[in-house]
């Protein structure tokens, strides 16, 4: 932070303007050859595959290693609270964002250099300079100081995220592992010259799929709202390096305060978000204050909390007000989530690996009765989005007879039924089939079971498993409450069924309501009951495999592989089939068709028996 006071042991005025530099020249990084995930996962108590994981970040420290009074405690306590909640918290990598100490002399060194050998070998971790460790008026060609000396390369090269520095040595990246893929964290000096830029866009070169994290101790400043903006030096660091790096998503730095966010759009058009963070005006000098940056991809969230380690340390009855007051921040720019579609954002630089289309083959399991897909290995498809012609044949892939054959329902336009490109990424066949039913006028099409195939009489007393794979548009249009995904043809009545919801309905069908909610109900051979799952709210917009598994007892429906909650204790065995035929798209009423399905269908496959999660079809 600027402060007018003379050089010698004083706070250190701010370079405002861009540091004239050097032209560019090339230089070389030291690079691990041969370098592997395996490699570069962090070492310690962590789950480099866990999904949810945690970047520590810790700004200026400059007030508690300042020779002329201050107290590290708190920033050693930080760091034992790291290493205490390494495994509880998952955290991968500890970044801290400059002004390590007030004057950067040799005294204060020795300090911060003597507090940081706490996590030495047991947590990885990176330091850049800030204006207060070296002299403010240069750039990363000073030369030889006590913070290189302390925080150099030598420091870092044993660490197994290390992946090099800068020739200069004020320049560092790392490779982090977390959520199961690599992470690259870019720290960079106080003031990069064009060396240094050469350098770090080489290191970006060099690892052009991984997602980055950009650290320095300026690029942005804030207003008392939060409201974040570039600095003078902020912007040259945007036109010259993390624009035109579409895997630059996120940047860190200390430096001014208060604390502020904003998010940019860089040249791919994608968001960049820029975090400014430093607690020094603070009690206590930020009382060793601690940003946690919580990764979450199943959710596609980064949540963010702020806390200091050594005021929560303390006894709730031994805390002073202040100390109290600061055990954890909140507000806008404290405690926030970032919204983040991981997969989408890091697609252009790092698409998602697709497992390649799985043959028939491999998933005909024992005890599998029909295995319909909409791949040239099922069927003879046409090119995404052209209809399906009526009387089209989706064979029925173990070969026992149980081919569907395309239909249009209530004189339906052809375009009510098209094959489509689109698939669950884990799904066998790289192909489906797009329905666009719907009400007034009903509308839809379905694939029929032949009036001889096995399928349409199979009681499957001994259990069964039935799979298929979904997909509802966004936006989600019109009123499709109830509509059916697949089902057995007849009443319900005609099987001697009469305790249910209607003697009309069939006797066993997969359904969506109104809320999106699947409903799987059915009329077991055994006994008079109408057994019904009920799942969540149905996400649009995503792929969904669903799975309804009977073990000859009961059944459970499986979404993504997890069971839902609403499943019925009653006994289930078997299914009051009456011989007539199977049916993917739609469910009879009074044995009649309303209205068709409003989505994608993929993969469908029924099995005699009931499978564990991990055998259903989604890989």
């Amino acid at each position: 932070m600027p402060d007018p006071a003379p050089r010698h042991l004083a706070r250190r005025s701010l370079l405002r303007a861009a540091v004239g530099a050097p032209a560019a020249v090339a230089a070389s990084s030291a690079l691990w050859p041969g370098f592997s995930a395996q490699a570069a996962e962090p070492a310690g108590p962590v789950d480099p595959k866990d999904p949810r994981f945690t970047l520590a970040v810790l700004p200026d420290t400059q007030y508690l290693f300042d020779q002329g009074g201050s107290d590290p405690e708190p920033v050693r306590e930080t760091l034992v609270h790291l290493l205490r909640r390494r495994r509880e918290d998952n955290i991968v990598f500890l970044a801290h964002l400059g002004d390590v100490t007030e004057h950067g002399t040799e005294t204060e060194m020795r300090a911060a250099d003597e507090v940081f050998r706490t996590i030495d070998g047991r947590l990885p971790y990176s330091v850049l300079a800030g204006n207060h460790d070296v002299p403010g008026n240069s750039d990363d060609q000073r030369g030889a100081t006590p913070y290189l000396r302390t925080f150099g390369p030598d420091r870092f090269r044993r660490m197994p995220t290390y992946g090099g520095s800068s020739p200069d040595g004020y320049h560092s990246f790392h490779l982090l592992t977390g959520g199961g893929r690599q992470w690259l964290l870019l720290a960079l000096d106080w003031r990069i010259s064009d060396r240094g830029i050469a350098w770090a866009q080489g290191v970006l070169d060099q690892h052009p799929e991984l997602p980055s994290i950009l650290t320095t101790h300026e690029i942005a400043a804030s207003d008392d709202e939060g409201h974040a903006s570039l600095t003078g030096y902020g912007d040259r660091l945007w036109n010259r390096l993390i624009r035109g790096n579409d895997q630059i998503f996120l940047t860190l730095n200390g430096h001014y305060w208060p604390c502020g966010r904003t998010t940019l759009t860089n040249d791919a058009g994608n968001p960049v978000h820029v975090h400014l963070t430093n607690y020094q005006d603070r009690y206590y000098g930020g009382a060793g204050m601690l940003r946690y940056y919580r990764f979450d991809l199943a959710r596609g969230v980064i949540d963010v909390e702020t806390l200091s380690p050594w005021a929560l340390a303390r006894r709730p009855e031994d805390r002073t007000l202040l100390q109290a007051e600061h055990v954890e921040l909140s507000g806008d720019v404290e405690r926030f989530t970032v919204e983040i579609d991981f997969e989408r954002r890091f697609a252009a630089f790092a698409p998602p690996v697709v497992p390649p289309p799985r043959p028939p083959a491999a998933v005909l399991v024992p005890g599998t009765v029909a295995y319909w897909r909409f791949d040239a290995a099922g069927s003879t498809p046409g090119p995404d989005g052209t209809p399906v012609a009526p009387g089209t044949l989706a064979r029925d892939l173990t070969g026992q007879g149980n081919d569907l054959r395309a239909e249009l329902l209530h004189g339906s336009a052809p375009e009510v039924l098209t094959w489509s490109a689109e698939h669950h990424t884990g799904q066998p066949a790289h192909a489906s089939l797009r329905f666009d039913g719907g009400k007034g006028p009903d509308r839809g099409a379905v694939l029929r079971t032949g009036p001889g195939a096995p399928i349409n009489g199979m009681a499957l007393l001994d259990g069964y498993t039935i799979e298929t794979f979904i997909k509802l548009p966004d936006p989600f249009v019109g009123d499709h409450a109830f509509m059916g995904i697949l089902s057995w043809e007849g009443r319900a009545g005609d099987a001697g069924k009469t305790s249910g919801w209607s003697p009309e309905e069939p006797t066993c069908s997969l359904n969506l309501s109104g809320e999106r909610f699947l409903q799987f109900v059915v009329y077991p051979k055994h006994t008079d009951a109408d057994p019904t799952s009920w799942s969540h709210a149905l996400p649009t917009g995503r792929w969904t495999h669903v799975a309804v598994v009977n073990d000859a007892r009961r059944t459970i429906v499986y979404v993504d592989g997890s069971p839902i909650a609403r499943n019925p204790a009653e006994d289930s065995r078997g299914i009051a089939t009456l011989g007539k035929p199977f049916v993917i798209g739609a469910t009879q009423f009074a044995l009649e068709y309303g209205h068709g399905f409003y989505g994608w269908v993929g993969d469908t496959r029924v099995v005699a028996r009931a499978l564990r999660p991990e055998q259903f079809l989604r890989a």
